[in-house]
């Protein structure tokens, strides 16, 4: 028996590619197919069953194109009704997989259609779950992102009680917990950075799994705080449960090279967005007028879907020589597929066809420290806002990049705002997105707040009433 996490930093989401006796399964697989099929053909197994423990909201899964290619049967849980061809799994009905078998157990409560798949081994013990959304490292799934008609996100969340008390939580102490998604992933509140564990551990230092905790208690704690859904997560699910196409015709219609003309012309003309994924230090120096900067080093595809309202949006972009296939690539795993081609030669090509520039300024946090001294300085902090509330430079006003077009209105076209997050990446994309909007009053303050701390600015954890969502 071989078990495999197949872990993407970006997304924090893992799949898992598990084979007995030449017999592969892959459970929630990313969009792009080709990986799983040469990873059986090297193992020499065949893919028997795609597993998906849910229809995901925070990528697009490639299970219909790997179904298709390799043969295999897609399998969902109880509730599950996709567009296409799949086998709905009765709740405890056992698939064999070489040696080993694989059982579902329905756990509703992420979703309604959520299942975990139990993997026992070839001794007929339980050995792994592969819990999906339903349960995290140090952390359980949010319960609202399924909420339809009467069914609130207090009945979802009390399905999940009853799911993880009675399924899950009943399993042996040494059973290995795989979730699907890691510290990063917008589908819990508190995960861990540690992407598998005991779930006699978790039993242990999950708040979710407190033997005490009354449903009423869970409830209330996994319900507090929850932060709205970016806005790609519905769109997603519906690219899931209808079936995306393949990852081979997206690169076919995005992976192209485009000359000025072209690009411009797309731009100016034909609504393309002008994305911007080099890194943010190329982008400061000089950048196309109005183009959105997203570094394809940072978090790309959630930073991605959750700025860009629209999957259907045009795309043009630049990207560092060698990589448009990726930006393509990590694009549609959000489902964006209406990528057109990238700029070839990138800036130095729009340099010498002479073409309009812009550039931005940006200070060290020494210098925002000595303006901020000397009085009278507007600051924007761009992070989440529990990062805002447990500290943040005194007078500074939050704005949420991930709120920011909603919050658009609070920004004084008349002011100069110094920006800063807590590093340096989401700054620059919140300037860029202002400036696209006609601010161009604005400072980012490179190494954001890492580095402000190591200033004398004064700072509080003051949780102001305006900021709150």
């Amino acid at each position: 028996m071989n078990i495999e996490q197949i872990y993407t930093g970006c997304l924090a989401q893992g799949a898992y590619y598990i084979e007995s006796e030449g017999e592969a399964a892959i459970i929630d697989p990313l969009r792009e197919s080709t990986p799983y099929i040469k990873k059986a053909e090297k193992e020499g197994a065949k893919i028997k069953y795609v597993f998906e423990t849910h229809f995901h909201a925070d990528f697009v899964s490639g299970h219909v194109d790997l179904a298709e290619k390799s043969g295999a049967t897609i399998v969902y849980g109880p509730n599950a009704n996709p567009s296409y061809e799949f086998h709905k799994a009765d709740d405890g009905e056992e698939f064999t997989l070489g040696k080993v078998k694989i059982k579902a157990l329905h756990t509703p409560g992420h979703t309604l259609e959520s299942t975990t798949y139990l993997l026992i081994d070839e001794k007929g013990e339980e050995h792994a779950i592969f819990s999906g959304d339903t349960l995290f490292i140090g952390d359980v799934g949010r319960p609202d992102l399924a909420q339809k008609g009467d069914l609130t996100q207090d009945d979802l969340a009390g399905m999940l009680y009853d799911s993880l008390r009675n399924k899950i939580m009943t399993l042996p102490d040494s059973v290995i917990v795989y979730p699907a998604h890691g510290a990063g992933s917008a589908c819990g509140k508190n995960m861990s950075k540690e992407t598998h564990d005991l779930l006699g551990n978790q039993k242990k230092t999950n708040y979710a799994l407190r033997a005490d905790m009354t449903k009423e208690e869970f409830i209330k704690e996994v319900t507090d705080g929850l932060l709205p859904p970016p806005q790609y997560f519905a769109q997603n699910v519906a690219m899931n449960k209808a079936g995306a196409v393949g990852l081979d015709k997206v690169l076919e219609k995005g992976n192209v090279p485009l000359d000025v003309e072209t690009f411009e012309a797309m731009a100016n003309h034909e609504g393309a967005l002008v994305l911007d994924t080099r890194h943010q230090r190329d982008f400061i120096k000089g950048h196309i007028p109005n183009s959105i900067f997203i570094g394809i080093d940072g978090n790309f595809a959630p930073w991605v879907g959750a700025l860009i309202p629209d999957l259907q949006q045009p795309i043009i972009f630049l990207a560092d020589k060698g990589r448009e296939e990726e930006v393509v690539t990590r694009l549609s795993r959000v489902g964006y597929d209406n990528t057109l081609g990238y700029l070839q030669g990138g800036m130095e090509a729009w340099n010498s066809a002479e073409k309009d520039i812009q550039d931005m300024e940006s200070i060290n946090a020494a210098e925002f420290a000595d303006r901020y001294q000397k009085g009278n300085i507007h600051v924007m902090d761009v992070r989440k806002p529990g990062e805002y509330e447990a500290e943040h430079v005194e007078d500074a006003e939050s704005i949420p990049l991930d709120f920011i077009s909603e919050q658009m209105d609070r920004v004084d076209p008349d002011k100069t705002y110094h920006i800063h997050c807590a590093g340096g990446y989401r700054s620059v994309i919140a300037a860029s997105i202002l400036k696209s909007r006609g601010f161009h009053k604005l400072v980012d303050v490179a190494g954001g707040y890492k580095d402000i701390k190591g200033t004398e600015i004064p700072t509080t954890n003051f949780v102001c009433p305006t900021t709150q969502k």
